[in-house]
């Protein structure tokens, strides 16, 4: 999958280690790491449905339109769909078969 990032600070943090664990401690970190990789392995977002760990889903509320996977707890590895148009199903839903790019927008404990 195609990975871009909502910042370029974020993508900075992302894609160094030093900076990752300096950002979000060493524990985070590693599963950010793992998480990342997971996604930039998967061919399409329902892939992720498969890794019962990553808890993958859509957000509700406030946050519609983004999806999630776990890291530790509370914490989430947040993003949305990027590809253009997003793929939607005929019931107006996120068709996760046809996403094949998304955008990171951060890490974030979803519960605040």
């Amino acid at each position: 999958m195609i990975i871009l990032f909502k910042t370029s600070k974020l993508k900075k943090e992302c894609s160094n280690k030093v900076l990752m664990v300096k950002r979000f401690g060493p524990k985070r970190a590693k599963l950010l790491k793992r998480r990342l990789a997971e996604l930039a392995a998967a061919n399409l977002l329902e892939d992720l449905s498969k890794l019962p760990q990553a808890r993958c889903h859509e957000l509700k509320g406030n946050r519609k339109g983004y999806l999630s996977v776990d890291l530790d707890h509370p914490y989430r590895l947040i993003f949305e769909p990027a590809d253009n148009p997003i793929p939607k199903k005929t019931d107006g839903g996120l068709d996760w078969s046809k996403v094949t790019e998304i955008r990171i927008i951060g890490v974030e404990n979803t519960h605040e």
